[in-house]
């Protein structure tokens, strides 16, 4: 059975939209979701479904968690083999000098269109490193994301899509547990 990783935007944090995570695995159960596993408290769940990762998927998943929790995150799904793509274009790979803290993927719900790039050249004057590639933006914060002056509602703006960054830890963990769901079929 296919493994899914799917991202809820805007848990946990700043003390809204809270939600339990040992709850959340078993709400994704209750969808017939398998072997829902989550990974810190930012709303990742890595499962097991019959269902192809789709806006179906996620639309379901997120009226349940309406239902249930009453906020209404916006559901990001990959795949496995997505998010493993993911990482191997990452434009950070091989650079040595990057502390992995610092670099974050944003995935987006959709694809931004091919203007998308020019759009995002006026962020440039910014001392981040964006680089954007199908459904992921990647993000290096030289800094740290806490010092960052970065436009945030900006960037959805141009990129006229919605999304939920992870950092990279993040993402490396979550393809670990989903691969190691996958080779225990």
């Amino acid at each position: 059975m296919p493994v899914l990783i799917s991202m809820l935007r805007g848990i946990n944090v700043g003390g809204r939209n809270k939600l339990d995570m040992a709850a959340l695995r078993v709400l994704y159960q209750s969808l017939k979701l398998e072997d829902a596993r989550t990974l810190v408290q930012s709303g990742n769940v890595i499962f097991r479904s019959k269902e192809k990762g789709s806006a179906a998927l996620a639309k379901k998943i997120q009226n349940a968690i309406a239902r249930q929790f009453g906020c209404r995150p916006e559901i990001i799904l990959r795949t496995t083999t997505e998010m493993r793509a993911a990482i191997n274009v990452s434009p950070f790979a091989g650079r040595r000098d990057l502390n992995p803290g610092k670099l974050l993927v944003t995935f987006l719900a959709a694809e931004p269109a091919p203007e998308a790039q020019i759009a995002l050249l006026p962020l440039r004057a910014y001392p981040e490193e964006l680089h954007l590639s199908g459904r992921e933006l990647y993000i290096y914060f030289p800094n740290g994301a806490g010092k960052s002056k970065l436009p945030w509602p900006k960037i959805a703006e141009l990129l006229k899509t919605t999304g939920t960054a992870r950092n990279w830890n993040s993402v490396t963990k979550m393809l670990k547990i989903a691969e190691e769901m996958e080779a225990s079929e």
